[in-house]
């Protein structure tokens, strides 16, 4: 799978690419990031990305020339979704990081900055996508949580595939608690049905955890997770 971001600041991703799992699978080749930078793409002597918004207000735009040369000097795969990142857009969650890792062979992620992006843009644009309800500094930081939320469900990235279908949201539930050794560490003890061997007793007790979490700490979950299971 292949992955265009377009950003000012591409040193923003040199160690996360080259970290942990992320970086084992694009040695692997499992996935290809490539980095272009919409300022390489500016005419003007000085370079500019930024210029100031039609009407007043705070803050600068980013300039749609540069963005717009930046994307169409990109190759263009079959299955491509180019994306924006913007605190408007639809938020992230597990089954668009599914949908996105099946259903495509190249993202192009645009990265915002300043006051974002000048409108025009989204003419470029197939899908908006935001990291939350809150505003950050730039465009990157959801951009890599994009990435790395994609890349980590393509095959091969992960050692046990068959962990990634027990963990938080798969089944529309929050992940059960884990526990490692010791048995006892201050006081606190591993619950005896995880010491027991019973497998089934086991897959019994994390289901009821899973419901019992997901009811306490994420009563829409569990709301939506009910309504699902009418069906």
């Amino acid at each position: 799978m292949r992955f265009d971001i377009v950003t000012l600041f591409p040193d923003f991703f040199t160690s996360p690419l080259s970290s942990g799992l992320l970086g084992k699978a694009l040695a692997k080749e499992i996935a290809t990031v490539h980095l272009t930078n919409p300022r390489d793409f500016a005419t003007d002597k000085h370079r500019r990305v930024d210029d100031e918004p039609y009407g007043g207000g705070v803050g600068m735009l980013m300039k749609p020339e540069p963005i717009f040369a930046a994307v169409e000097s990109l190759p263009v795969l079959p299955r491509r979704e180019v994306i924006l990142m913007t605190p408007q857009g639809q938020t992230m969650n597990q089954a668009m990081f599914q949908e996105l890792g099946t259903n495509y062979d190249q993202l192009v992620v645009i990265c915002g900055h300043y006051e974002g992006v000048d409108e025009r843009v989204l003419h470029l644009v197939t899908r908006e996508v935001s990291l939350g309800d809150f505003v950050l500094t730039c465009g990157e930081i959801p951009a890599l949580t994009l990435l790395n939320g994609t890349v980590r469900l393509l095959p091969g990235t992960v050692g046990k595939e068959e962990s990634l279908k027990a963990e938080s949201f798969e089944a529309g539930l929050l992940d059960y608690p884990h526990y490692t050794r010791p048995a006892v560490f201050r006081e606190w003890e591993v619950p005896a049905v995880l010491r027991s061997g019973n497998h089934a007793e086991i897959d019994r007790w994390r289901q009821e955890q899973q419901i019992q979490r997901t009811r306490d700490r994420r009563p829409d979950l569990y709301e939506k997770w009910l309504k699902d299971q009418e069906v």
